[in-house]
This record gives C-alpha cells, structure tokens and sequence, in this order.
C-alpha cells in the first residue's frame, strides 16, 4: 500500500512540475515575438483583424470547450409521465474554450496579450 501511494505522489509532483515548465511568459514576449512566430508556433489563428494603423490582432485557440458527465448517486428514473424505474443520473460539468489573442504594432512585434475564456 506505502509503496503504491508513493508511486502516485511522485507522478503527481512530475506532472504538476511539467505543467508550470510549459507556462509561457507573455510578458517577457512584448516587442520581441512577431506575428510570423506565432503562426509557426500556434498556426493560423481562427480570427485576425488588420487595424487602421496596420497592426494585427489575432486569437487562437489554445484548449477547446468540453463538458464532463459524472455519475451521481442512483435514484428513481422518471421518462414522461409517470416512475420508470430506479436508476443513475449524470451531473455535467462544463469547461469552456480558452483562448488567446495577440495583438502585434504595425512593426509586426508583439505589443499586447490577453488570455480569456468562452
């Protein structure tokens, strides 16, 4: 048993360490990352503007929108009318679409970053 818990721990301390090496600093990216390393990077964004000044936003989506059904505790079943029998439910959770806009000046550099939810 000690042995398995360690086991699961220690998967979870690698995932959890993995999960903060892939965060990327878009701070650090201002006036320097260009419109053409993020479509080499992400590929084409599924939205883009060119503005009046010739700067560039585009999002990309970066972790599609799902819902997650979990077995609830059994209970009677009711289809139409009347009691059909004693049966589970479902509770679904929704996650939604993250996404990522980038907006780039007119000299094609990064100038703004925004990560949001739909």
């Amino acid at each position: 048993m000690k042995g398995t818990v360690r086991v699961i721990l220690t998967a979870l301390v690698i995932f959890v360490l993995a999960g903060c090496a892939t965060q990327i600093n878009w701070q650090e990216r201002v006036g320097v990352y260009t419109f053409d390393q993020a479509v080499r990077d992400y590929g084409p964004p599924i939205a883009s503007a060119t503005l009046t000044d010739h700067s560039i936003v585009a999002d990309w989506m970066t972790q599609r929108g799902t819902i997650i059904a979990t077995p609830g505790p059994p209970g009677p079943t009711f289809y139409g009318p009347g009691w059909r029998g004693w049966g589970g439910y479902y509770t679904p959770t929704y996650f939604p679409a993250r996404f990522l806009r980038l907006h780039f000046g007119p000299d094609g550099k990064l100038k703004d970053w925004k990560e949001f939810s739909k």
